[in-house]
């Protein structure tokens, strides 16, 4: 449509031009031209009609292509529509579908963990039943029956079971007396947990022995024992409680201190002397430090009260006459009495120094012993599971007791240590405070002393 209007501007166009052009033309010549230019405008006239004609029946051919257009268009629409909604019908019916198959699936999975959870239950409950005597699960009639028979079976002689372990029964048997001899008597079984034996002047608990053997518990329970024999529960019920007859339980034997040690080897044998020799120190610096600090403010009241009287050669001779740190300070602060202040401050500060060493003896020692006890543990520790290591690399964990020498080396050592260093640190530190004091109270004693005496000069001075 577009196309034909510009061609009919383009003619129209020409035909203007070509009008005016013929125009100029004719005002330029002479009168033999103008029936020409009259025929060529007809030409022109013509030509124009003809096109006129041919755009009006392009227009109606464009018009009836339009609305054929419009039709088919909305006949397709009108099917898109349709096929639309027929889609989104079989959508929705592939997702009912999706979702009939998932939830399927998941019964058929569901069926089939049923059916292992039937399967192990069955399994489950033949090797129970087969350890208590009873085939029932292997006749025949059984292999037959369906799962809800099967079911019913098992757990009917489930509850016969249950009600033969829950009683307590009485049989005679043989048993092992704790000194290896087998004697013969009544074992009275309660359910299958627990067992007594009752033998002449033997009675008690019986433990399992191996290969489905008894053996009497080192524990006394004879109320016990001939209680239920008796069918007289007695109040109080001592039971050794096992699981299988299979294995032999070995009653726990009790370690002396002697042992313990000797199951750390040799480091523990350090320790130990470590510890020995700590508390003899401890001991020897004890009395050290009691010597020297015995009679401390006796001694101090007493010399004070002389030199107040101005008895200063009966002050010295008492302080002579005490043994002990503080009697040797007290001497030297009385002999020097007359020389001036500062230099008798210098003269007791020496005399405490001089007696530094003996207050402190052993104490560092001590406190070192504190130390290096856990050190020599871990030690002891590393040691034991370095062993440990090279068994299982030897032999591999199958069998418990060839570890336990190592572990019990690993940890007796770093218990015995930890033993050793903790009441030494702690008495140590105290013994290390006592001697802090008994310098204290030396300086006190000798400063007092010397406060005394200078009022007492002064005083005297006054009264001179």
């Amino acid at each position: 449509m577009k196309l034909l209007k510009s061609y009919r501007r383009l003619i129209s166009g020409l035909v203007l031009v070509s009008l005016s052009a013929v125009a100029g033309q004719v005002n330029g010549q002479t009168s033999e031209t103008d029936q020409l230019s009259v025929t060529l405008q007809k030409a022109y006239e013509r030509e124009f009609a003809f096109l006129a004609a041919q755009e009006k029946i392009l227009n109606e051919r464009l018009l009836k292509m339009d609305e054929k257009f419009a039709h088919d268009h909305a006949l397709a629409s009108s099917e898109v529509n349709r096929l639309e909604e027929e889609l989104l019908v079989k959508r929705a019916g592939n997702d009912r579908l999706d979702n009939l198959l998932r939830e399927t699936e998941r019964t058929l999975l569901s069926r089939e963990s049923d059916k292992e959870f039937f399967n192990n239950t069955i399994m489950q409950a033949e090797n129970t039943l087969k350890k208590n005597q009873l085939d029932v699960l292997e006749s025949a009639d059984f292999s037959k029956a369906d799962d809800e028979q099967k079911l019913v079976t098992i757990f009917d002689s489930a509850a016969s079971l249950l009600t033969k372990l829950s009683s307590v029964t009485s049989s005679q048997g043989d048993f092992f007396l704790p000194d290896g001899t087998k004697v013969s008597g009544d074992i009275v079984k309660v359910g299958n947990i627990a067992a007594y034996g009752l033998s002449a002047g033997n009675e008690g608990m019986l433990a399992p022995a191996g290969d489905n053997q008894y053996k009497l518990w080192p524990v006394a329970a004879t109320e016990s024992a001939t209680g239920l024999e008796s069918g007289n529960l007695p109040e109080n019920l001592q039971l050794f409680l096992f699981e299988s007859m299979a294995k032999d339980i070995t009653p726990p034997v009790e370690k002396n201190a002697v042992e313990v040690v000797q199951s750390g080897g040799p480091i523990a044998w350090a320790i130990v002397v470590l510890g020995l020799l700590a508390v003899i120190l401890c001991l020897v610096r004890i009395v050290l430090l009691k010597t020297a600090s015995k009679t401390t403010h006796q001694l101090t009241s007493d010399v004070s009260e002389l030199i107040r009287q101005g008895k200063v050669d009966e002050a010295a001779n008492l302080s002579k006459e005490k043994s002990g740190s503080i009697g040797r300070v007290v001497s030297s602060t009385i002999r020097n009495l007359d020389r001036s202040r500062d230099h008798l401050e210098d003269i007791i500060s020496e005399s405490i120094l001089h007696e530094t060493p003996t207050l402190d003896r052993f104490g560092n020692f001590i406190l070192v012993i504190a130390a290096v006890s856990p050190l020599v543990g871990l030690l002891g520790t590393v040691t034991g599971m370095i062993a440990t290591f090279d068994v299982i690399t030897e032999f591999g964990t199958g069998d418990p007791k060839l570890l336990s020498g190592g572990i019990s080396v690993a940890l007796v050592t770093t218990e015995l240590g930890l033993i050793v260093a903790i009441p030494v640190l702690l008495v140590g530190n105290l013994l290390k405070g006592w001697s802090e004091r008994i310098k204290h109270d030396m300086e006190r004693s000798a400063l007092r002393i010397t406060n005394v005496y200078e009022d007492y000069r002064s005083s005297h001075g006054h009264a001179a």
